[in-house]
């Protein structure tokens, strides 16, 4: 008589959480204000405004937007003020930083109504395989916030874990 085979991970007490799943959907893009530097080394107030004032702000309708100055030069505070302005009127969001500031940022945003008390004593796995772009932040901001609570913390495909850590018994 064959013996039957039983899948241990399906009946397994492990919890898979999956940050995929907190993942925004949306179109990230970069404004990088090197593009209004005078000479790619200042930026002239007058020009910047009136730049300010005529662009096509609708094109980040939607869009996640990352706000750089990629050019060695020292940009003032209210010209990220002014575009950050516009950008509230159109953008779905945006931060000053580069884009994975932007991906950091997102992660944090939409993680906020998660709640890790609801692992409490639970084994969990945060799946290590996406085909969408997780931040390494989002990974320490999740073992943060569940090594609190949770019995055991792992890493990976729930048949193949790297162990972060056990709480001891008692």
């Amino acid at each position: 008589m064959a013996e039957e085979i039983i899948n241990r991970v399906a009946s397994s007490p492990l919890i898979t959480i999956n940050l995929e799943e907190y993942y925004p959907e949306g179109e990230r893009v970069q404004f990088d204000m090197k593009n209004q530097l005078f000479q790619g080394l200042i930026l002239r107030e007058k020009d910047f405004r009136e730049f300010v004032k005529t662009h096509d702000w609708s094109s980040y309708e939607g869009k996640y937007v990352s706000v750089i100055c990629s050019a060695d030069a020292i940009v003032p505070t209210w010209a990220y003020m002014l575009v950050a302005q516009k950008l509230g009127n159109t953008a779905k969001g945006f931060v000053f930083g580069d884009l994975e500031d932007l991906e950091s940022h997102l992660f944090a945003e939409s993680m906020k109504d998660f709640h890790p008390e609801e692992f409490e004593g639970k084994p969990v796995v945060i799946k290590g395989c996406f085909d969408k772009p997780i931040p390494v932040n989002a990974y320490m901001e999740i073992t943060r916030r569940l090594s609190p609570f949770v019995k055991s913390l792992m890493y990976g495909e729930p048949c193949s874990t790297v162990p972060i850590f056990k709480r001891k018994a008692g």
